[in-house]
């Protein structure tokens, strides 16, 4: 990883303290501890993990741009469903996971112009650094708004309206899966020494059992001929989804993330699973490599989410990719009220949401799924395009 920048001093003496938590953790289980734990370690251990400390993580400083970062655009379009949504169940809101309160600030500010402004603006979020930038942001950009925004500690008992999730799913801990002809495997995380004697991490399969070996026989992966087919379990995405089921009296749940329904999710061509892990605007795949520094995640298997959501109650309301989701949602109208379109605050703004479109881009990668109670009208964001019959 020699490509990569070096982090500080101070953020590899952090990582170093995590790592050795982690090994703490590994010795405590018996010398193997799941890749779910692993990562749930690495993003969230208190004080240390990626989410839960204090590095910068979104934009041009951090480690990836999230569409908020990009342009309001995306948080003005997205208004458009939310709106929808809240006056067919009640004026509430629940962002999870806000990042640093661009979307928040945006669609607050956009529901506002539209006559249709929240009771409560609930933002679900672990990390104290995260929410004190979520704080500053709201209180610089909209600032008469920002007394409506409550932070939560944990899902409310009861709740209707409106729950958006951006990039929230992949980041779930994930257990890796291994299918070969001789049956299925769970690859976990062991320590053993390396060349100089020094401890490191390194993967260990081990016989897949419970949830995960169940969850794998329902699949059927297929297993390659001398060879072996890895791929992700994301269960806490269903058990995220369940618990919404029991508290959602009426509303929908926005789910915006990258990847696949599950025909594409287990292609042969991703033999080798989609974890990835992101280090200063470049991807890489060692999640080994300095815990707590490298954000990583794994693709949606939206097929799965929709599953669980549908199992639980809820109505699947829509899927869509998030080009058609925003067209949908009306994202040139709101480009076209940037003013004149050789202006460069409009030029801008068109590129903005070009990268958001386009298939190339975030466009198609990245997909919506709607999970509802209670709502009859067929939701503007999948008026075109809807395919529910892909999932």
């Amino acid at each position: 990883m020699s490509e990569l920048p070096q982090p500080s001093a101070d953020a590899l003496a952090q990582s170093e303290r995590l790592l050795e938590s982690i090994e703490a953790e590994i010795a405590a289980a018996g010398g193997w501890i799941s890749f779910a734990h692993y990562m749930e370690l690495a993003l969230y251990a208190p004080g240390l993990g990626y989410y839960s400390g204090g590095a910068r993580k979104f934009g041009p400083g951090g480690d990836f741009i999230t569409a908020p970062e990009l342009t309001p655009l995306f948080g003005q379009a997205l208004a458009a469903q939310v709106e929808q949504v809240m006056r067919a169940s009640a004026l509430e809101v629940i962002e999870v996971g806000a990042g640093t309160g661009l979307l928040a600030a945006d669609l607050l500010l956009e529901l506002e112009r539209r006559g249709c402004v929240p009771d409560r603006y609930g933002i679900l979020e672990l990390s104290g650094e995260l929410r004190a930038r979520q704080f500053d942001t709201l209180a610089a950009k909209a600032p008469h708004l920002a007394a409506r925004v409550q932070w939560l500690d944990a899902l409310p008992a009861r709740f209707a309206g409106v729950v958006v999730a951006n990039e929230v799913l992949d980041v779930m801990p994930v257990h890796l899966l291994v299918s070969r002809a001789d049956g299925l495997a769970e690859r976990g995380v062991a320590c053993e020494a390396d060349a100089t004697g020094a401890r490191r991490l390194c993967w260990a399969d081990v016989p897949a059992h419970g949830a995960v070996r169940a969850a794998g026989l329902a699949l059927a992966l297929p297993a390659p001929t001398g060879g072996e087919f890895v791929t992700e379990l994301n269960l806490a995405g269903g058990a995220w989804v369940r618990s919404w089921a029991e508290r959602l009296q009426a509303g929908a749940l926005l789910l915006i993330d990258y990847g696949y329904p599950r025909a594409e999710f287990y292609l042969p061509s991703r033999s080798s699973g989609t974890l990835l892990c992101y280090y200063r605007h470049q991807a890489h795949g060692d999640p080994f490599l300095w815990p707590g520094l490298n954000d990583i995640t794994a693709f949606v298997d939206f097929t799965a989410v929709a599953e669980a959501g549908f199992a639980a109650g809820l109505d699947v309301q829509g899927y869509t990719t998030q080009a058609q989701f925003l067209f949908n949602c009306g994202v040139l109208d709101c480009l076209a009220r940037r003013g004149p379109q050789e202006s460069a605050g409009y030029i801008r703004a068109a590129r903005a949401v070009q990268r958001l479109t386009a298939p190339h881009e975030m466009g198609e990668l990245f997909k919506v799924l709607a999970l509802s109670r209670g709502i009859d009208a067929p939701l503007l964001g999948f008026a075109r395009g809807d395919r529910l019959h892909a999932l």
